[in-house]
């Protein structure tokens, strides 16, 4: 039976129906907003699994360019794997989603979220999140939702309520806001440098909008939801932990404080004797689990009690910092940030503009300039692992990076250049996505990139007690990210915030630990600014030896054919002799790079050479390419020829072509004339003439393509050597064809 429920958002009304695709599936919704439209589908597995000591959940967002009337451009014409935008959608789904599951519950769930239309105006991604709440929220699958989620914009100093793509590039603020009933569940912005201040009060706004989806969640679960599946939680064996807690006496308490490898090296060995000793009692996955929990408790209660974190750190504390510029020798810019046991090093590469990103999906952009890419091997937490493909983890943090970094990245007309920054974590123990933030900004300025100015990043967390008090921990570490409630990350430069992502394991936080994170990250971050600029002050003046120049020259649109010749022959023939590259845009623009500065200047040259008119009575000096009965073809600049008649090529009557120039010969010649078609007449005999006048002939001389000036023409010798000097001695007499008279001439015959 088909249902359908609606709620104004913004200025379009935001529709969910059920009931008319996918039958079979345990759920099903459509979202419609605008002409976008997407269906979110959810089902589970009857019994749990086993096997897994973690909840098994999978949320797939599948783009289909079809949604936006798109052929895909790969080989295969189909999608392939998912993008990055499509796994920056899973996860913006996972992570609200995910804390509001039953603790213990292990069957496996799956929520496919697929795009139908998109009007290229509407994101898909939070109206993906909208749908898959409503079709967990009616299914049967236990869940503690709905939530609601809205993005928000923020231009002319108002929010904008599910701004479209076009709005969103001129806005100060890209957020997203995901809510519960009472509390925030997760928030996700990129920001223009924009004050603490406006990302809250966007944050309250849209908790209040979101009430609103919720309440349309809610009147649909009234209309035709399922009653929920009985779900209860594994117990124990009966004694397991009163015996262990026997056992490990104060053993626990003593790991606080210590260092996180030490902590570490203590746990595994209590782990080990409890496996010894009540291995064949009791499960050792219970055993692990109880330890855990004692684990946690612990470090819970030093941190409320005591305000003792576990390595032994004050509340608002940051680890030692370090930083280091310049380590590789052969990269465009390097830069190596370390935090505790946290350590990043970033490398800088510069390219062309055709190396940057080509784009198939469904939003408007087709290609992006700057790109992060972020790497975890196993080594940096001291694991062996299969080596693979970037995981959603490490396509999120990298996305996330990118993000906190693009505000100040300069645009393309004042640094012509494909920048790719690439994090590898060598250390990890919490926060490597904010250490690649700080990591990113030192290489950027190692590099020589004129950023706008350094951008760090810090990483919250946050320990609450029943009774409503609550810790605000400034830079997690990677404990107090697992056994803590919160992992805030804030990035920003000295002026304001640029990124910002939450994500918690509660049902949700109140406006006052949002504005303790948010007033603690504005501190912290200041302090690590200063470390970085004592570092590095400023991006270098001037780039790597090894990184390419980019100079940008304009020529008139109407000569791009010229430059880029038929099927691309001249341009490919300038490329091959210089060795740089060259782009060139529709308005005329060409950027030509090369390593080789001298290279540059050639291939500039050239490109210059061909985007001019070619002028009459301007002297060249070209190669001969082509010999023929008549005459010859000169190439007076790349891509350009024209025809030097037999009767033009001397100063005297030549009887064969062959006799005065031969194939590859460079030769100076005038432009004697251009019709209206394009074609170019050549004469050499003027250039003797002109030179025999007393001076160059009129107009202009190519700069960078003459050969060096001949010598004066006299009668005895031809001026390009000794293939013109095939002259009788004087006072012999001239047979017919011969060569003589004062001037080289062939004298009248009667």
């Amino acid at each position: 039976m088909l249902h359908k429920v609606e709620t104004a958002i913004g200025d379009k009304p935001l529709i969910v129906k059920t009931g008319e695709l996918a039958m079979q599936a345990g759920s099903a919704v459509t979202v419609s907003y605008g002409d976008t439209v997407i269906l979110a589908t959810a089902c589970m597995e009857k019994h749990p699994n086993p096997n897994v000591d973690f909840l098994p959940l999978t949320i797939d967002y599948e783009e289909k360019l079809y949604a936006a009337g798109k052929i895909p451009g790969s080989f295969f014409r189909r999608e392939g794997r998912p993008g990055q935008q499509a796994v920056l959608a899973s996860r913006l789904a996972d992570r609200p989603l995910r804390p509001l599951f039953p603790k213990g519950f292990r069957n496996e769930t799956q929520i496919i979220i697929t795009v139908l239309s998109a009007d290229q105006e509407n994101s898909p991604d939070v109206l993906g999140l909208v749908g898959a709440s409503a079709a967990l929220s009616m299914s049967e699958i236990p869940f503690d939702g709905p939530v609601g989620a809205v993005r928000l914009g923020y231009s002319n100093d108002k929010y904008l309520i599910n701004p479209t793509f076009t709005e969103l590039q001129e806005s100060l603020l890209d957020l997203v806001v995901v809510s519960t009933v009472d509390k925030v569940a997760m928030v996700e912005a990129g920001a223009r440098e924009a004050d603490e201040k406006i990302i809250m009060e966007g944050i309250k706004l849209g908790h209040h909008i979101n009430q609103d989806l919720i309440a349309m969640q809610q009147e649909l679960v009234r209309l035709c939801g399922k009653p929920k599946a009985e779900f209860k939680p594994a117990a124990l064996s009966f004694g397991l932990e009163e015996e262990i807690t026997a056992a490990l006496g104060d053993r626990v308490s003593r790991l606080i404080p210590q260092g996180r490898l030490e902590r570490d090296a203590a746990i595994a060995a209590l782990e080990e004797e409890l496996v010894a000793t009540f291995g064949e009692q009791y499960p050792k996955n219970e055993i692990i689990s109880v330890l855990e929990s004692k684990v946690k408790a612990e470090i819970r209660s030093a941190i409320m009690q005591r305000g003792l974190r576990p390595d032994g750190r004050a509340i608002t504390e940051i680890r030692p910092l370090s930083c280091a510029v310049g380590l590789l020798p052969r990269t465009h810019g390097s830069g190596l940030f370390t935090r505790g046991l946290t350590q990043v090093l970033n490398i800088a590469t510069l390219g062309s503009a055709r190396e940057e990103q080509k784009l198939d999906g469904l939003t408007l952009e087709e290609s992006r300039r700057f790109m992060h890419h972020y790497n975890f091997p196993p080594y940096s937490t001291g694991e062996v692992k299969r080596m693979g493909s970037p995981g959603r983890r490490e396509v999120g943090h990298g996305a996330l990076v990118e993000r906190a970094l693009t505000p100040v990245v300069p645009g393309e007309d004042e640094f012509p250049y494909t920048i790719r920054l690439v994090s590898e974590v060598l250390s990890s123990n919490g926060s490597t996505s904010m250490g690649s933030v700080c990591a990113s900004t030192l290489s950027l300025m190692d590099a020589g990139v004129p950023i706008k100015a350094p951008v760090a990043g810090i990483a919250m967390g946050l320990v609450t007690a029943e009774d409503g008090r609550f810790h605000v921990l400034t830079d997690l570490e990677g404990q107090e990210d697992f056994y803590g409630d919160m992992d805030f990350k804030v990035a920003g430069t000295a002026s304001g915030v640029t990124a910002v992502q939450l994500d918690t394991k509660l049902k949700g936080l109140t406006f006052e630990i949002l504005e303790k994170a948010l007033s603690d990250a504005h501190d912290a971050r200041m302090k690590v600014l200063a470390v970085i600029q004592e570092t590095l002050a400023a991006s270098r003046p001037e780039l790597s030896r090894y990184a390419p120049r980019m100079i940008k020259i304009s020529i008139n649109p109407s000569k791009i054919g010229a430059v880029i010749g038929p099927g691309g022959k001249t341009i490919r023939s300038i490329v091959e002799q210089t060795k740089a590259t060259i782009d060139i845009e529709d308005d005329g623009t060409v950027l030509i790079g090369s390593v080789d500065p001298e290279a540059a200047q050639k291939a500039i040259a050239m490109v210059e050479s061909l985007a001019r008119d070619v002028e009459i009575n301007s002297v060249y000096t070209g190669k001969v390419i082509k010999i023929l009965p008549f005459g010859c073809v000169v190439e007076i600049m790349p891509g350009k020829e024209g025809l030097v008649h037999i009767s033009e090529l001397a100063d005297y009557r030549v009887p064969s072509v062959e006799d005065v120039v031969k194939l590859g010969d460079e030769i100076m010649v005038m432009v004697t004339d251009v019709d209206r078609t394009g074609k170019v007449s050549l004469s050499r005999k003027a250039v003797f003439q002109s030179q025999g006048a007393g001076g160059a002939a009129p107009g202009n001389q190519e700069a960078g393509a003459a050969a060096p000036a001949p010598r004066p023409h006299t009668p005895r010798r031809h001026p390009e050597g000794p293939r013109g000097d095939r002259r009788p001695s004087e006072g012999r007499p001239h047979s017919r064809g011969g060569r003589g008279g004062d001037f080289g001439r062939p004298p009248k015959h009667t």
